[in-house]
């Protein structure tokens, strides 16, 4: 007569655990499925403290694929709490590859919530005299990335960071005196530069390193429309080339509204892929954000667009196009013989 392995019995008790969500199906069950003697892969907590250890063979923004050694299995990724190295005990850390003044780094696919979290630290209040904006942090020297529209015209810049106390509590910080390091209004991006504080260390976001946008690929945004402090919203991709102006935005149905302006947009990696700049009036879910790449050249070439309080004619002014005066058709008879 054959037997059912108990790997398999364990591993249909996941799937159905996942599946309809019950924590108490499984109380008793020990959901570290991976054959005797095993030791690769990672090793995945669930949120209701169970484990499960095996290789993953694919990862998404909404589950991954594991193989336990004897079946594969898909775990959401709503439902993952950490995921480990195999005999590591604590989170592998994720490769960062540093440029000048961002960073780029190899992020798992996680959870709203978790993100947020991780990342709330990394996005600011900016103030001017005349309104207010969003941004995020780049590096631990307070590179700073906002909407040229934000600071405008403007010269006295403060910022607000929300910092986690002990409790895991965001706690309001006002940092002024910021310098304006770079402006491109061609793509309304500016460049700040927060001073260090002696005290806590910046919390930085990472670019995504590709330009790799799907249509219907989930994203995030983080910011303070209309002064309500570190909002969240959530939406997908909606197309990733939208045109204005001879400029490609990203269009989302993530709720941007007034105040949003500069703050980031990011995939379910943690990653930041646009800076979210402005949305169609009367309109909902219409927003759009600067896709990554312009921001990459303009953090590459910000001393093109180098901002000098003492020079009116600094790098980012440039003369009108002549007019055009004869408005006659262009001769198509033959120039004459020099």
């Amino acid at each position: 007569m054959h037997r059912r392995s108990p790997w398999t019995k364990d591993s249909a008790m996941l799937q159905f655990f996942l599946k309809s969500r019950s924590r108490v199906a499984l109380l008793t069950v020990c959901l570290c499925c991976v054959a005797p003697g095993a030791s690769w892969g990672d090793v995945i907590e669930l949120k209701t403290g169970q484990k499960l250890e095996g290789e993953v063979l694919k990862e998404s923004p909404t589950e991954l694929v594991v193989d336990i050694g004897v079946e594969i299995i898909r775990v959401p990724a709503g439902q993952v709490k950490s995921r480990t190295a195999s005999g590591n005990a604590t989170p592998a850390t994720p490769a960062v590859e540093k440029r000048e003044i961002y960073s780029y780094a190899d992020l798992p696919a996680r959870s709203v919530k978790e993100l947020s979290e991780k990342f709330g630290e990394g996005v600011v209040l900016v103030q001017t005299p005349s309104g207010l904006g969003s941004g995020f942090l780049l590096d631990e020297r307070g590179f700073c990335v906002t909407n040229y529209h934000v600071v405008e015209q403007e010269t006295r810049i403060a910022t607000t960071i929300f910092q986690k106390n002990e409790a895991g509590e965001f706690v309001r910080r006002r940092i002024d005196d910021v310098a304006i390091i770079a402006l491109n209004p061609f793509f309304d991006l500016a460049l700040l530069q927060i001073p260090v504080q002696k005290d806590f260390k910046f919390q930085v976001t990472h670019l995504a390193r590709n330009n790799d946008l799907r249509e219907g690929d989930e994203c995030f945004a983080i910011g303070n429309p209309l002064g309500l402090e570190r909002s969240v919203s959530q939406g997908i991709i909606s197309t990733r080339n939208r045109n204005f102006s001879g400029i490609t935005f990203i269009q989302t149905t993530t709720q941007i509204n007034p105040g949003n302006s500069g703050g980031p947009l990011f995939n379910l990696k943690g990653e930041v892929i646009g800076v979210t700049s402005m949305k169609l009036l009367a309109s909902e879910g219409l927003g759009f954000a600067i896709p990554v790449a312009y921001v990459k050249h303009f953090l590459d070439n910000r001393d093109a667009f180098a901002f000098d309080k003492n020079n009116p004619n600094t790098g980012f002014r440039y003369l009108e196009a002549p007019r055009r005066r004869n408005f006659a058709k262009p001769s198509t008879s033959p120039a004459p013989a020099p």
